[in-house]
């Protein structure tokens, strides 16, 4: 078995594929043989070392969150799946490895693939899906007719928060890039501003919930746009941040924690065909390295980045 992995925190120049030995599953594990893995910025930032105080500092350390599979084998105390099921789901940070041919994770991380939605399609919905649920539902506890505005409403997480926001009977508003906007107009989005040309702060309307997917809006301007009981879900959360949402309850930072619970909502509103993100052309394992490294860089792909082990 072969997967990316690096020795030391760094660039995309520690990355190297390489061979391994997964092991066997342990209390509440799985093993997965991967299908695909879907790319995230999450996975460049373990790498670097911006999450070393949660990671640690053990090596050799694998890349890759995401993915769909097949189960291996499953570990003591693991009663919903068996050999055989078709899954997806989530990576544990710290070991990380779905850009790899198989993997140990949580029982808790993964879901049954539906039937009718397929392997591509399950392994890009773990770490967006999962981000937009703890905000949308854990921090904010979105209501029917409620009023949403997610910026960054085409990327990752924001095309997923609008899909769930819309299935829940919310309205929904955001901002993206002017060449995204039919993508918006397409999901749903009632109101879509021009990120590059608005101003946030001019905008007269005030929100249920702001949700900043895209990690570029300021607690002030965030704040400023909600109405009374609103919430302000920040996707990029800072120590400061923590510290002030104890005493500001209308600030909500929001980090990626996954739960079975979450990832079988998730299956339902795929199976269901109200959840979907677009998938660009998967690249063979042999690629990945270079597709990661484009990606770091700030190459855009027509979708999510996606990875066959071959």
């Amino acid at each position: 078995m072969k997967r990316v992995q690096f020795d030391s925190y760094g660039g995309p120049e520690v990355m190297r594929l390489t061979e391994f030995d997964l092991g066997t599953p342990g209390e509440g594990e799985v093993a997965v043989r991967i299908k695909f893995a879907a790319l995230n910025p999450i996975d460049w930032k373990v790498r670097n070392g911006d999450l070393k105080m949660v990671t640690g500092k053990s090596f050799p350390r694998a890349m890759g969150s995401d993915f769909s599979g097949t189960v291996m084998a499953v570990g003591p105390g693991v009663t919903r799946f068996e050999p055989g099921d078709a899954v997806f789901g989530l990576a544990r940070l710290k070991e990380s490895g779905a850009c790899g041919h198989a993997l140990l994770t949580d029982a808790n991380f993964l879901a049954k693939k539906p039937d009718n939605v397929s392997f591509e399609d399950a392994a890009c919905l773990g770490t967006p899906g999962v981000t937009a649920w703890n905000g949308l539902f854990d921090k904010a506890g979105l209501k029917p007719g409620a009023h949403v505005f997610i910026n960054g409403c085409t990327g990752a997480v924001g095309e997923t928060a609008v899909q769930l926001a819309r299935m829940t009977g919310a309205r929904v508003s955001g901002s993206c890039s002017a060449e995204a906007m039919p993508r918006a107009h397409a999901l749903g989005v009632v109101r879509v501003y021009d990120y590059r040309t608005t101003d946030l702060t001019t905008i007269s309307e005030r929100f249920d919930v702001v949700y900043d997917t895209a990690a570029t809006m300021t607690t002030a301007v965030g704040l400023g746009m909600l109405r009374d009981g609103g919430v302000f879900l920040d996707i990029n959360p800072t120590l400061g941040k923590f510290m002030r949402s104890m005493v500001d309850h209308r600030l909500k930072p929001i980090i990626c924690k996954a739960r079975s619970d979450i990832l079988d909502g998730l299956a339902r509103a795929a199976a269901e065909g109200k959840l979907r993100l677009p998938v660009a052309k998967p690249v063979p394992l042999s690629e990945a390295i270079r597709l990661l490294t484009e990606l770091e860089q700030g190459h855009k792909l027509a979708g999510k980045g996606l990875v066959v082990m071959d």
